[in-house]
């Protein structure tokens, strides 16, 4: 039985009549460009999200671009982030001229560790001058540690860029210093009382000064094409955001900032929004395929034989007790596994959908490595370069696909 990495097939067909409905309505309204399509979505996005504050852009792209020119970051500045992600932060970093100062990542987690952080502080204080952002990456549908990253970075004065592209809806738990540094990011002009951070468990996006966001097909809000999101907690800086967006024009012809072209289309806002009533449900979808892979792989012996490492939800047993779901929305279930390349090779040639995310840690990319970098070593994020591989988990996968996705994998190490 043939099995694809990802199907959206299932998913857009009870909703395709209504996403129809909802695109010839744009159509046929001639608004084009931002209106009150792309204002309604924002308005979710903002009560979905609890901030203050949200801005629809082109793309998760030039959400972190956007974000890190509202910041002024540039030429000869730094920014911390992590080795093992997808290129945009590292792009969207050094396109504006800055230096990204890789950390290691957790090896539980994948996502930036917070004692690298620490470490890097306490080691290159010097250095620790020049940072104007941390940008930590919620990786695979799971929240980095925020808890600690937000003390860490409000200790130095250091804005906090979340980039929750793969995460949209993850939780994580905050401890009162968190709590604190988050409130700490918010200006005086932004709302109180249901924006602060008050609660012990908060949405990725919403904690740092900026969250941002991709409505990439692939992704668990996926659109019918580019979008991204931006999230802020500050309103002066959404504001800003906004300018930017619209090639930093404050009015028509009159351009106090040098920005681009990022408007978010209205005919993916109105796709998005649609989808948005539906995430909880396809979270949940989620989880429960995760937790089948679970007992699969457990009763298969491969976890057993050390043939599989299964991905850790860090904040499960804090979430259960606490009755909160999103603990990890599974973007991806990420398995570290032995002969990874010859495993990949061999489920590819069975008609099982798998990928690598990802192959080649940042620190080694050859548009990076040229710039000095290939002389760091990063060992966490090189060996999950070597080891993990992605298997399908999106909502509409059945019980049967799930178990030949397994048997398959039995089937190689049997074998080999």
């Amino acid at each position: 039985m043939p099995v694809p990495l990802l199907d959206l097939r299932p998913q857009l067909a009870p909703l395709r009549a209504e996403i129809l409905a909802a695109i010839a309505e744009v159509l046929d309204s001639t608004a084009y460009i931002l209106g009150p399509r792309v204002a309604s979505l924002e308005s979710a996005m903002q009560a979905y999200c609890a901030t203050p504050a949200a801005i629809g852009v082109s793309s998760g792209t030039d959400a972190l671009l956007s974000a890190l020119m509202a910041l002024e970051v540039g030429p000869g500045d730094l920014v911390l982030t992590s080795p093992y992600s997808f290129f945009a932060a590292t792009g969207s970093i050094l396109r504006l001229g800055a230096r990204p100062v890789f950390v290691d990542i957790d090896p539980q987690s994948y996502n930036l560790d917070p004692d690298g952080l620490q470490d890097f502080f306490t080691r290159r204080p010097a250095e620790t001058a020049r940072v104007k952002a941390c940008l930590p990456v919620h990786l695979y549908g799971q929240s980095a540690d925020m808890a600690r990253i937000l003390p860490l970075c409000a200790e130095h004065g250091i804005p906090v860029v979340e980039d929750a592209a793969q995460a949209i809806g993850a939780r994580c738990p905050l401890g009162p210093a968190a709590r604190r540094a988050a409130e700490a990011a918010m200006s005086t002009t932004a709302p109180g009382g249901d924006f602060a951070v008050a609660a012990d468990w908060h949405r990725v996006g919403s904690m740092g000064l900026v969250g941002c966001f991709s409505f990439f097909p692939s992704k668990n809000l996926g659109g019918i094409g580019d979008g991204g999101m931006v999230v802020c907690r500050d309103q002066e800086l959404a504001a800003k955001i906004r300018t930017l967006r619209m090639h930093g024009g404050t009015s028509r012809y009159h351009h106090d900032l040098l920005g681009g072209n990022f408007r978010l289309d209205p005919i993916q806002a109105a796709v998005l929004e649609i989808k948005l009533r539906h995430l909880p449900g396809w979270h949940l979808a989620r989880r429960r395929n995760a937790e089948r892979y679970r007992q699969l792989f457990t009763s298969s012996g491969l976890v057993a034989e050390g043939a599989v490492s299964l991905p850790v939800a860090v904040y499960q047993r804090e979430a259960v007790a606490a009755g909160i779901a999103d603990f990890h929305v599974y973007n991806q279930f990420v398995v570290r596994v032995r002969q990874r390349d010859e495993l990949r090779t061999s489920l590819h040639q069975a008609g099982i959908g798998c990928e690598i995310y990802y192959p080649v840690p940042l620190h080694q990319q050859g548009c990076v490595a040229k710039l000095g970098y290939n002389q760091e070593v990063f060992p966490e994020a090189e060996r999950a370069a070597r080891e993990t591989l992605a298997l399908p988990i999106y909502p509409e996968l059945t019980e049967e696909m799930q178990q030949e996705v397994v048997r398959a994998i039995r089937a190689f190490y049997r074998h080999s």
